[in-house]
């Protein structure tokens, strides 16, 4: 009786660990992607560049991080002029994780918003 808890232990455990081992990169990367976002927003406020320059350059982040996201879900919204205006960058995407028995959809929103000095 003893041998088949330790064995049940361990199979839990190690069911935990792959769920983790599924889980994790998908939350790390969005963690990653929300900083690079939160740093296009802030330099595109000072730097004159169009919403489309800024839409591209997060979209080549989202491709570097791979994250499944396309250009139409990258929102830019840019009001006023360079270093006196605001821009605002939303992404909402999902990542299909493939847990046995349970798949699931993790839906993700990166959102960041800078002012201008003025």
């Amino acid at each position: 009786m003893g041998s088949l808890k330790t064995i049940l232990i361990l199979a839990v455990i190690g069911f935990a660990a792959y769920v983790g081992w599924l889980l994790i990169p998908p939350f790390f990367a969005k963690y990653q992607f929300e900083d690079a976002v939160k740093t296009e927003a802030l330099n595109a406020t000072y730097v004159s560049r169009t919403e489309d320059e800024i839409r591209d350059s997060v979209f080549k982040k989202a491709k570097d991080l791979e994250i499944p996201v396309t250009k139409d879900q990258i929102k830019v919204h840019r009001v006023g002029g360079q270093g006196t205006g605001s821009v605002a960058i939303n992404v909402d995407y999902s990542v299909h994780v493939e847990v046995p028995g349970y798949p699931m959809d993790l839906q993700f929103h990166c959102a960041s918003a800078n002012k201008g000095m003025y």
